[in-house]
């Protein structure tokens, strides 16, 4: 029987990619300062059945680039998650390396908010989706091992 978990996750530093992100092969350009720049390369097990680009493989690299941005701005070991997000998508993606410009900002009427917006460029620096989301800071921090 596979372990479904629950996985107890540790990561060499706090801004660094997870299990999922390192599946993808996404490394981080950049983070500081509530900014960060993600890139991934379009791999053929990373194809849609037309052979281009998964939209989901995309929203991952939008997502993990604003949850980096975030980190930047947050204390190491603070735990926050995703609330919601929206993907529109402005062309397709057929080879090469994809790459997230991420920025985000903290909500002026609750300080545990996030406000999350990221461009992904195809390897022509072609805008091929935006991205926005919220994440949210938890309420009850959990204590580290």
């Amino acid at each position: 029987m596979k372990n479904t978990g629950p996985h107890h996750i540790r990561m060499d530093n706090w801004l660094s990619c997870a299990p999922f992100e390192n599946l993808l092969q996404m490394e981080i350009e950049s983070a500081a300062e509530g900014q960060a720049v993600l890139s991934m390369p379009f791999l053929h097990q990373f194809s849609q059945g037309a052979g281009l680009l998964h939209g989901g493989a995309l929203t991952s690299l939008a997502d993990t680039a604003v949850a980096i941005a975030c980190k930047s701005l947050l204390p190491t070991g603070t735990h926050f998650a995703t609330l919601s997000l929206e993907s529109t998508f402005l062309a397709p993606v057929q080879d090469g390396i994809v790459t997230a410009h991420a920025v985000v900002t903290k909500s002026e009427s609750d300080q545990r908010t996030f406000h999350g917006q990221a461009t992904v460029k195809d390897k022509n620096n072609k805008e091929v989706m935006h991205f926005t989301s919220l994440f949210r800071i938890a309420r009850k921090q959990k204590k580290e091992k």
